[in-house]
């Protein structure tokens, strides 16, 4: 640049070295600042969690160290068998078409209960397994509609003090063992660790899938809280594994090829309406060359139908129609003999292949919904057809039960992150940490528990480590976590997809084991602690207890909420004696409500 004479301008070096200074002094100013932020986040972020979490109707506490005990009120009496998401004072708000009222409708948050589910009047601890699986104590589920109306069908029958289940059933009358021999007999997989897992939608009072355990086979009982009055809490509490359900609007909680064999003994499921999509859900979760077994309406309609108060050519045309439903979406007449028929579904792709054609009916799903999607997600009057890639899922491709256990399942790749070696890590970790958990709680692998929750597993490992011990896992897979549950289930194990935001689909007082691992520090930022933790309570059983392996930002606060749940609770280390991870052993006291007498 020059000045006006023309003569070259020569800059002042000072002028601009102070600007320069300044300028660089802001900016690592600046980045340390925003340095601290990013680096304190996660603190701050759990710490607000946790705030929130201990956010009380009698006070709130500011920083972990400082949380105030509180204490929860009792609920009122009518309470004891409160299920909130499928509570019948509800249900008139919700159609009745499908019985759509039946299936998961949770309450607002501002009519989400504060208060401590009470046992009913003369609860007792429950009779411990295997004597279980034939009696429990009458006032732990009073209900008495059930046994007049289902006693003829010698479902269970009241003796005393106690309800006693004589293993009958509508298509049973001469008892589960003789129908599941006859079963077996049909179905020759079902002898040779083939066969490990099953569902039975219309459990009724579960006494098939409890006959099934003795053989081996691990079954979900599947009912919705309806006019039969409590079978899935008949079934927990004679610890057999169920859960509350119904095939209605929506998908089951269960990825797509999960299980091994699906049962309905006259489950009333009217399989060929409305498209048939109840049928076509069932083959969803079936695994290719898994088997459908049924009994009752139509099957044997030439000597039953006198007793079904129809006519005989009314049930022809419901069998005709219900097999032409099934071979249409590549199922195969199996066997069939007397009251039962079994249907396999194919795992040839062949038959697939016909489905593109748009004239058949039902048509491939090409909707873009996942397979394995299953929370809240509407059925489709389509077929999911099995990925041909996916050579190891078919039934007969699997290790047998119980090799299968221990063997990394091909679907593990599916998981980011996943493959055999992770796979074998995590079985190993959960080994170590169910061999620890013993030590801590004795209880752990006795008659003293039975039924058992891992609230957020990954591939089931812990439950694969006590599988051995005389109790079972229902393994649960958060609904926002990675889909890991058909890796449980190709393992040979049980599970359910939820959401820790909501009830569980269960009774008060199934569990005698909740178990937890981290789920707080993965779920905080949507689930407030407090309505977790009061839902843990809800589905515990008094004198039942739970493992809380957590940070340790959490644990203290978790230990003084429980308090005000008249839960007590001590904190130790675990195995690897590491200190930001620690380990709650808890357990909750038997009280009885003060409108009792």
């Amino acid at each position: 640049m020059k000045h006006k004479d023309g003569k070259p301008h020569q800059s002042d070096k000072s002028s601009w070295k102070v600007p320069v200074a300044l300028t660089v002094v802001v900016l690592c100013g600046l980045s340390f600042y925003l340095g601290g932020i990013f680096c304190s986040e996660r603190e701050r972020y759990v710490a607000e969690a946790v705030n929130k979490a201990v956010n009380t109707p009698t006070g709130t506490a500011t920083v972990p160290g400082q949380i105030k005990a509180v204490s929860f009120p009792e609920c009122s009496a009518e309470y004891q068998d409160y299920t909130p998401c499928t509570d019948p004072k509800r249900w008139h708000k919700y159609g009745r078409h499908r019985l759509a009222f039946l299936e998961r409708h949770c309450p607002p948050s501002f009519e989400r209960q504060e208060c401590l589910v009470p046992p009913p009047d003369g609860y007792k601890s429950p009779i411990r397994w295997p004597k279980s699986k034939n009696e429990c104590w009458y006032r732990n589920v009073p209900y008495d509609w059930i046994n007049k109306q289902k006693s003829n069908q010698h479902w269970l029958k009241k003796e005393g003090e106690k309800f006693l289940f004589p293993g009958g059933g509508t298509m049973f009358p001469n008892g589960v063992g003789a129908y599941v021999d006859l079963m077996q007999d049909l179905i020759p997989q079902m002898k040779d660790g083939t066969i490990r897992t099953a569902i039975d939608t219309g459990c009724g009072v579960a006494s098939w899938g409890g006959d099934l355990l003795d053989r081996g086979i691990l079954t979900v009982s599947l009912a919705p809280r309806d006019n039969h009055q409590a079978q899935v809490q008949f079934a927990l509490e004679r610890g057999i594994p169920a859960i509350l359900g119904i095939i209605s609007t929506q998908r089951l909680p269960f990825p797509s090829n999960s299980f091994d064999m699906a049962h309905c003994s006259r489950c009333l499921i009217p399989w060929t309406e409305f498209g048939g999509v109840y049928l076509l859900e069932v083959h969803r979760i079936l695994r290719p060359g898994g088997f459908w077994v049924l009994s009752g309406p139509p099957v044997n309609y030439q000597r039953r139908w006198r007793g079904w108060n129809t006519t005989i050519e009314e049930q022809k045309s419901d069998y005709d129609k219900l097999q032409e439903l099934l071979t249409s979406m590549c199922f195969k007449l199996f066997n069939k003999k007397d009251d039962i028929a079994v249907w396999q579904k194919l795992s040839d792709n062949s038959c697939y292949k016909k489905l593109d054609n748009p004239e058949n009916y039902p048509s491939k799903c090409d909707d873009g919904t996942e397979p394995d999607s299953a929370w809240y997600t509407p059925l489709r009057p389509c077929v999911v057809v099995p990925n041909p890639a996916a050579k190891k899922v078919k039934l007969e491709a699997l290790p047998k039960w119980p090799e299968r256990l221990h063997a990394a399942p091909e679907r593990v790749s599916d998981v980011r992150g996943g493959n055999a070696g992770s796979f074998k890590h995590d079985d190993g970790k959960w080994k170590a940490r169910a061999k620890h958990y013993k030590k801590l709680l004795p209880a752990l692998g006795t008659d003293k528990i039975r039924n058992v929750m891992d609230m957020n597993t990954l591939y089931g490992g812990f439950a694969a480590a006590v599988v051995d011990d005389p109790l079972w896992v229902m393994n649960v897979v958060s609904s926002y976590a990675p889909n890991t549950l058909s890796v449980v289930y190709d393992r040979g194990l049980i599970g359910t997809i939820h959401d820790w935001c909501e009830a569980f689909s269960t009774y008060p007082r199934t569990y005698d084991l909740l178990h937890l691992d981290g789920l707080f520090s993965a779920e905080s930022h949507r689930c407030e602690m407090k309505y977790v933790l009061l839902e843990m309570d809800r589905i515990l059983r008094p004198n039942g207890y739970a493992i809380i392996r957590e940070s340790s930002y959490f644990v203290d606060a978790i230990a003084t909420m429980v308090k005000g749940m008249r839960w007590s609770c001590r904190k130790e280390e675990t195995e690897y004696g590491v200190e930001k991870e620690k380990i709650l052993i808890c357990q909750k006291k038997l009280w009885y409500s003060k409108q009792n007498s």
